[in-house]
């Protein structure tokens, strides 16, 4: 089975390199192209984190990449003038597949008129949004602006702009799965809902409430369609994460959510 990692992070080796080493890996490209090739993960979608400049930092042959909206957008409290232009520097490379933002941390509403040029420059583009929802990485992040009926809102108002929700909007499994049944145009990824490494037959005993609970709205909304495999490298052993994914979606539609969904919603052409 051919897999794509629908979201990864790429940071410089330096920083990415103790996190790399606490679940089994080390933070290059070099590494993952060589677990790539064990795994048989063909390809990465990378959330962008290194602001709007246009550098070539993601091998074409291994990744495509979200432009990162995750500092430098704002100044004084208002928009940098010329965003919507350095967002569309990127949205015409055949490389950039959709735009990433990250509203809890950057404490702005999904629904606020900074985005909405981003939103209509996406839907020209016929690229998707991919918002990080549900917990962030530190406390100062405002989970108001990540919760997923956040999206709902959004998704509602902009039919035409196609969205991911990132991260399933763990731990609002619920509100998540409601969000993604209503909008057609909304999907999501599985990725960072572990972190670390785990012991899969003691996290599936320990956390067995838990896991029911992501079985239970998964399959209830029937969205095989729309929900991607991701990791949220470098936070996890990729062998394993993939083994904790594979335990969570039925054999059915493994192949849907491993490869053919990442590949149809972020139009890599693969």
């Amino acid at each position: 089975m051919k897999i794509i990692d629908a979201h990864l992070h790429l940071f410089t080796e330096d920083s990415a390199e103790e996190m790399a080493r606490q679940v089994g890996h080390h933070g290059t490209v070099s590494h993952l192209r060589q677990v790539y090739g064990d795994l048989n993960i063909v390809h990465g979608v990378v959330m962008g984190n290194y602001g709007l400049d246009v550098q070539g930092r993601y091998p074409a042959d291994l990744f495509h990449y979200c432009v990162g909206l995750d500092s430098g957008i704002t100044q004084g409290g208002r928009a940098v003038a010329d965003l919507p232009d350095r967002v569309e520097e990127h949205l015409w490379r055949a490389n950039c597949c959709g735009v990433k933002l990250y509203p809890g941390y950057n404490r702005i509403s999904l629904s606020d008129p900074l985005y909405e040029p981003i939103y209509r420059l996406a839907a020209r583009y016929g690229k998707p949004v991919a918002i990080h929802m549900g917990l962030t990485s530190f406390s100062r992040a405002h989970l108001k602006y990540c919760h997923p009926l956040a999206l709902d809102e959004v998704a509602a108002d902009h039919p035409d702009t196609r969205f991911v929700m990132c991260h399933f909007g763990n731990p609002f499994l619920e509100s998540a799965a409601a969000v993604v049944e209503k909008n057609p145009n909304v999907a999501a990824d599985l990725s960072g809902l572990l972190e670390g490494r785990v012991d899969l037959d003691a996290y599936f005993r320990e956390q067995a409430g838990y896991v029911s609970l992501l079985r239970t709205w998964l399959t209830a909304i029937q969205c095989w369609d729309k929900v991607m495999f991701g990791t949220d490298w470098p936070i996890v052993n990729l062998g394993e994460y993939i083994g904790f994914v594979a335990r969570l979606v039925p054999e059915p539609y493994h192949e849907a959510v491993f490869f053919d969904n990442a590949n149809r919603i972020y139009g890599l052409g693969l």
